[in-house]
């Protein structure tokens, strides 16, 4: 009774945004101006942070011309999660409004779905569950002078009051505990206060910017934008097997950024709290700054995001307080743009290395893509992650071991209607696991896990 309580205030609070959001926009006209014809039907053109300048330094306030929440001279495109860039053409699937020199923005996906792994019980491992994965994310902007920009951003997931405490299935994950047991094989759920942050940007010129980041919770600057940020992931509900590999610092209480940008080019330092988020997904953790990061990151042009990122992480984990981990993550994503708006494909490769304190290396990488062709997307995910005997919690199993572990998904997702600027699909997608044949044992050979789901997102901005 308590998840199915969860689930109608995920779906009443949604329902309630998203209607506020078609009222907000009922009056308005269509804009027939040759500048929005060119920028929303005309085959895209190379803009370059000047170009963008030219507009918001002059008090531009349209809603197209909302710009990046730690740049006045770059586009809202390219906002990832905490301070991590996309890329400039990224589409943007959010509910948007300005006032004056203020603009708000909220975004959010809920699955409703059901999922098997192992479906065909070659294994011990498998499991079967209808859960709903979401969060929903709301942002503010305030112009401060001609040079300040302010953003406040809040995100919000009820992933504990939905499917409980041990998260959902998904086979070879692992990380955090229930219990004080490891979960394994299965996913945790998200703290519900899953950013409270504030920023605030000085833009030199239109070239340069220095900007501060406080989150409570919030992200660290390490790795690419966290998974539920990325277009190349928006259609699959479930986490990378890569996660604690490569961006699951995405909620840490207590963080704190410091960065500098020179046209394309950003420099960022973070200091942390090292330890995971514990099991009371409600509170607020005790804030450490025990732990810092850096990030290079480099767009070269509209199409490319491109990062290179180092933590040094205290005592990540609860069940082991004298293991320090150090994790170095490199990215590429690409989103490329067709003629017809609603047509593109986005894609991500993410490389994470965990170099543990006893000189233990485990490696991880990800590959994935989304076709999206108006309301019919294809989409993919290829994942490869060393996991210990320690991880997969097999001590009394399997002699001490890395094992090597692929994953392939393939899904499909079509939207069904669009209501109040609000998205229905249906979805369904497939995934064979190939590990090492030491786990065949465990899990069977290549074990199949499938699922399919209903997913409520904002409609994509035009």
């Amino acid at each position: 009774m308590k998840r199915l309580t969860g689930l109608l205030a995920v779906l009443t609070i949604w329902a309630g945004v998203a209607q506020a959001q078609h009222e907000h926009h009922m009056p308005a006209k269509k804009d027939t101006t040759p500048a929005k014809r060119h920028e929303h039907h005309m085959p895209e053109q190379k803009d370059t942070a000047a170009d963008h300048s030219a507009h918001q330094m002059h008090g531009d306030h349209s809603m197209h011309n909302m710009t990046s929440a730690y740049s006045l001279n770059l586009p809202m495109n390219r906002n990832g999660s905490g301070t991590s860039w996309l890329t400039d053409n990224t589409p943007m699937y959010m509910y948007m409004a300005q006032r004056g020199n203020t603009s708000f923005m909220l975004h959010g996906n809920i699955f409703l779905r059901y999922t098997s792994t192992d479906f065909t019980a070659k294994g011990s491992r498998g499991d079967t569950k209808f859960d709903a994965p979401n969060w929903l994310m709301g942002m503010m902007n305030h112009r401060v002078g001609k040079r300040g920009l302010l953003n406040a951003t809040v995100m919000l997931s009820f992933d504990r009051a939905v499917m409980g405490g041990a998260g959902y299935p998904l086979l070879f994950q692992s990380g955090e505990t229930w219990q004080g047991q490891p979960l394994v094989d299965r996913q945790h759920p998200h703290d519900m206060f899953a950013a409270l942050s504030v920023g605030y940007t000085h833009a030199i010129n239109k070239d340069m910017d220095v900007y501060a980041y406080i989150g409570y919770p919030g992200e660290p600057a390490i790795s690419a934008p966290a998974f539920m940020h990325r277009v190349s992931a928006m259609n699959n509900p479930d986490a990378p097997l890569g996660h604690h590999w490569q961006d699951a610092t995405h909620i840490t209480f207590g963080v704190g950024t410091l960065g500098f940008r020179y046209k394309q080019v950003k420099a960022e330092f973070s200091s942390f709290t090292g330890r995971e988020p514990d099991e009371d997904r409600y509170n607020f953790d005790k804030p450490l700054f025990d732990s810092y990061a850096y990030r290079v990151s480099y767009n070269p042009s509209r199409q490319w995001a491109l990062q290179f990122s180092q933590a040094f992480v205290h005592s990540p984990e609860a069940l082991e307080p004298e293991e320090n981990v150090t994790r170095t993550t490199a990215s590429a994503i690409h989103t490329a743009q067709f003629r017809q708006p609603g047509n593109f494909i986005a894609s991500a490769a993410v490389w994470g290395l965990n170099s543990k304190s006893d000189n233990h290396r485990e490696h991880s990488f990800l590959l994935e893509s989304n076709l999206q062709l108006q309301k019919n997307a294809v989409y993919g995910r290829y994942e490869f992650v060393e996991k210990s005997t320690h991880e997969l919690h097999l001590e009394d199993q399997l002699p001490h071991a890395k094992f090597n572990v692929h994953a392939f998904t393939v899904g499909y997702a079509r939207t069904l209607a669009t209501i109040w600027k609000t998205n229905l699909s249906i979805g369904a997608q497939g995934t064979i696991n190939v590990e090492d044949q030491a786990l065949y044992s465990i899990y069977g050979k290549n074990p199949l896990s499938a699922q399919v789901y209903l997913r409520i997102n904002p409609a994509l901005h035009r």
